[in-house]
Order: C-alpha cells, then structure tokens, then sequence
C-alpha cells in the first residue's frame, strides 16, 4: 500500500472525520440542515470504526490517540458554536461548554509541566457528556429543518447538557486535582 499501512486505517478514518468539520459547518451555516445531519452521523459511525479496528487489530498508536479526541472535539465545539450563533442551542450552554475544555485541556497541559505525563483516558462523566452533546446537535438539526420535536424537548436536553458539562468538569478537576497533590507539585 505504498507509504500507508493496514494499521494506518484508523487514523485516516480519523483525519477524514476532522476534515468532514468544514463541510458539515458549511452546510450548518447554509440551513442545510438534512446534508448536515448525514454528514454528522457519518462522522459519528466513523468515530466508531476507528476506535473498533484500532482496538480489535491491535492499530492504537500515540497519533491516534490525539487525532480520534480532537476529531471528536473539532466536530462538537464547532457544531455547537455555528448552533449557538444561530439561536439554536442556547449561548450560555455554548459558553459553559467551550469553557470546560479550555478549563481541562488548561489543567492537562499545567499537570504535564509540572507533574508528569498525563494519561488521556475519559472519565465515564465525560463519556456520558459527549453523549448528551451529540444527541443535543442531533436534536437541534432534526427540529431546525427536517421535523418538529415536541415542545420542550431541546430545552430539557439543554440543561441535561450543562449538568453533564458541570459534573464532569468538576469530576475532572478533583480527580487531576488530587493526583497533583497526591505526586507533587514540581515547582519552578
């Protein structure tokens, strides 16, 4: 296969994911909301396949690692921004959200320099976050442009949303925060 391997499989599943952003903001913005919402589940299907060929072969490396959350991540923060900014899912989840990341990646990149190597792996808070989240963008594109949802329902997905946001956020922050105290704060 010239300079790709077999094993590379699930890191371009993944770069295909990150770049399926831009066409999937593209048609966000364009109130295309049906091609948006294929695009979306493609690239949530895709999600799945390169985590269970990585696992099932044997194909995890350190790239993916990084490439498969930050895929994840991109397709999330930038659906919820192009939904915000057009008054479908509320600002303050926006901002609550996009303000748990910057508070945990913040936190990873402080516990790398002065503690160690942090060790990626999500809490089960944070899975179930991201769950909330998907099914939330799902929600929202399906109401905005192919089918009315009953009233009410994306504002309790909303706040189901922030709880998730808050809970692991906080979760994250203890559970790094601890283990800061508990391996010793490298200082200057």
């Amino acid at each position: 296969m010239g300079f790709c391997k077999l094993s590379d499989l699930p890191n371009l599943i993944s770069i295909a994911r990150l770049i399926a952003v831009i066409p999937v903001v593209y048609l966000l913005i364009r109130h295309e909301f049906g091609w948006a919402l294929v695009l979306f589940l493609i690239a949530g299907l895709s999600d799945g396949l390169d985590g269970y060929l990585a696992k099932r072969y044997g194909w995890q490396s350190r790239l993916g690692g990084l490439l498969d959350p930050l895929a994840d991540k991109t397709l999330l923060v930038c659906c919820f921004l192009v939904l915000g900014a057009q008054g479908l899912i509320p600002l303050w989840l926006v901002l609550a959200a996009i303000f748990r990341d910057i508070v945990i990646i913040s936190g990873a990149l402080l516990y790398n320099y002065g503690i160690g190597e942090v060790e990626a792996a999500p809490i089960l808070t944070s899975k179930i976050n991201t769950a909330v989240q998907i099914i939330l963008v799902i929600a929202v594109i399906f109401d905005a442009g192919l089918y009315d949802l009953p009233e009410g329902l994306i504002a309790a997905l909303s706040w189901l949303c922030l709880l998730t946001v808050a809970v692991s956020g906080v979760q994250y922050v203890w559970i790094w925060g601890r283990k800061a105290i508990a391996r010793g704060w490298r200082r200057g």
